[in-house]
């Protein structure tokens, strides 16, 4: 991402932007716990409200996380919850395999689209 503007977040703990009416997430990792997640949240939610109801998709990357403390995955799953109340899907992206254990233990793996590699997600984003 270049410089900061409205639509596009960028600090130490995640890159976020929204383009063509699609959020994409990125935490910086390796850990979202108790000081990441409420930064994040705050982070990405006028980036939500940007969008409104024209919002299409919430992708959240994962690609450089290891660990998720539960306030992390109570992010994970208010993000999702706003996005789908404006009418968004959502989707993850970059699960390293501990992750997805946790996910689909905690059965959060199924308010998101699992996407397994970039292709599987350019398709689906595609689709919308």
């Amino acid at each position: 991402m270049s410089g900061p503007s409205a639509n596009q977040v960028s600090n130490p703990i995640l890159k976020a932007d929204l383009s063509a009416f699609v959020v994409t997430i990125r935490p910086a990792g390796p850990n979202v716990g108790q000081r990441e997640a409420p930064i994040i949240d705050k982070d990405v939610k006028p980036l939500l409200a940007a969008a409104g109801d024209n919002l299409k998709a919430l992708v959240l990357d994962l690609s450089d996380v290891t660990f998720m403390s539960s306030m992390g995955l109570g992010t994970c799953i208010a993000l999702r919850n706003e996005a789908n109340a404006l009418g968004a899907k959502t989707a993850l992206f970059g699960l390293r395999p501990e992750l997805e254990s946790l996910f689909k233990m905690m059965r959060i793996h199924k308010l998101y689209q699992v996407q397994k590699n970039q292709a599987a997600l350019d398709k689906w984003l595609s689709k919308l």
